[in-house]
Parts: structure tokens; sequence; C-alpha cells
């Protein structure tokens, strides 16, 4: 069980956020981007391949809880889909229990494929940086443990540079309190989690974990994020845990 995690005032996140958007509209973006290249990344698997459209890409990131975090860029314009697994360590399809020991190595992440005219992987690295706590190593409130860090898995090496700009900005521009600590790796590869942690706070919205700490979550993203969210009537009512 998850444990609830304190909360800060939803104007403070809100402070942080609208402060990102203010820096990182002001950073000349390294990316050289050419029409039909092709997609660097991988399914969420182990293997290497990807959708052989050539249209839709990759991005990995770690930010704490992965039921959080599915449920801030499945709302994004662009985003066509969103995995909740374990990426970063050493065992092979590794299950819950293994990843919240801390002895695998892993990083509970989102796997999210996106297509690139819709949303670029800048505007997905803005919500990324917005909506966690980037300077509390292998810590994310009340959710401690090597599994809960801020890493970024880039797939190439256009997504390397666009990060460590990105993060190298913000700590210049003092965006946050203290250094970011965000780890900016190569993917490897990466396993998705078991099927009662894809899409939960869609399917268990009335959760206390969901109420305390995921809802605030999505309710900042709608104000600060606003403009890059889908068209939802409403917020799922979600029903008992699976």
């Amino acid at each position: 069980m998850r444990k609830l995690r304190y909360l800060r005032p939803v104007s403070t996140y809100l402070a942080g956020g609208l402060l990102i958007l203010v820096v990182l509209a002001g950073i000349k973006v390294v990316s050289n981007e050419e029409e039909g290249r092709p997609v660097r990344g991988v399914e969420p698997s182990t293997s290497s391949n990807v959708g052989s459209s050539g249209s839709l890409e990759k991005a990995t990131f770690g930010a704490g809880c992965f039921w959080c975090v599915e449920a801030m860029f499945q709302r994004l314009k662009g985003v066509e889909s969103v995995v909740s697994g374990y990426s970063g360590g050493e065992v092979k399809n590794p299950t819950y229990k293994q990843v919240c020991s801390g002895r695998t190595g892993h990083a509970e992440v989102v796997q999210v494929t996106y297509d690139p005219k819709q949303i670029s992987y800048a505007e997905l690295l803005e919500v990324f940086w917005g909506t966690h706590d980037p300077t509390t190593r292998n810590r994310q409130g009340n959710d401690v443990g090597t599994q809960y860090r801020s890493v970024i898995f880039y797939h190439s090496d256009e997504q390397r540079k666009l990060a460590e700009h990105y993060k190298q900005k913000l700590d210049a521009s003092r965006a946050f309190r203290s250094p970011i600590v965000t780890e900016i790796l190569p993917f490897r590869d990466f396993f998705p989690a078991e099927n009662y942690h894809q899409d939960y706070y869609e399917l268990n919205a009335r959760q206390p974990y969901c109420q305390t700490v995921i809802r605030p979550k999505v309710e900042k993203l709608k104000k600060v994020f606003g403009d890059k969210l889908k068209d939802q009537a409403q917020e799922p009512v979600g029903g008992a845990k699976r």
C-alpha cells in the first residue's frame, strides 16, 4: 500500500510550474528534428523495435509513483499511450514486490508513446519537471526508495541534449530552491508493470491515495498546462480496487 504523502499547498505547485514555463520559454531549442526521420526508441518491452509507421516516438520518465506520473502524461494532447513499468535495473522482468525491495536497481517509470507533430519532447520535459519535485533524491513525499528517483531515460542523443540543456537552465535560473538531482541516463530496457498498475487513476479514482495524492496533481496540471491537455468531459470516478 502506498503511503499518503504530505501535500504542499496547490499555490506552491502552481508557482513552481509557472516559473518552469517561463524559464523554458526562454531557452533556444537545440533540437534538429527532420520530417520523416526514423523513430528512436522501443516498445514497452525489452525489444528495440518501434511501430513501423515511423510517426510515433518514445519517452521514458521516472518521477516517483508511476500511478501519479501515468495520470499526468495520459492527459496530454499528442500522447498516444502511457505504460507504467520498470527501467534502469539489473533484473529481467522484475515484479512489483522485487522493485519495492530496492534491490533490483529499477525505477518506477512510464513509457510514453507520442506524436512529435502534436507535442514535442521539449513539452514533455516541461510537464515532467513541472509535476514532481526533482530536487529530492530517491524520494517523492512519503514514497522513499531508489525506485522513486527522478530520472530521464533518453532514447536518442537529441533527447539527451534537450534534457541536459533544460536541466542546466532550470538550475541556473533557480527555478527550484535546491539543485535538481534528476538522473539523465541512456535507455536500456523497459518492463511493463503488472496489469493492476495500468490506468490506475482512471480505474481507482475513489481510492484514498488517488484522492489525496494524484487528484491534486491532476488539478495542478489543468491549471498550469491547460493548453496542452486533451478535451475531457470529466474526471474518472473510478471503481473498487482491482
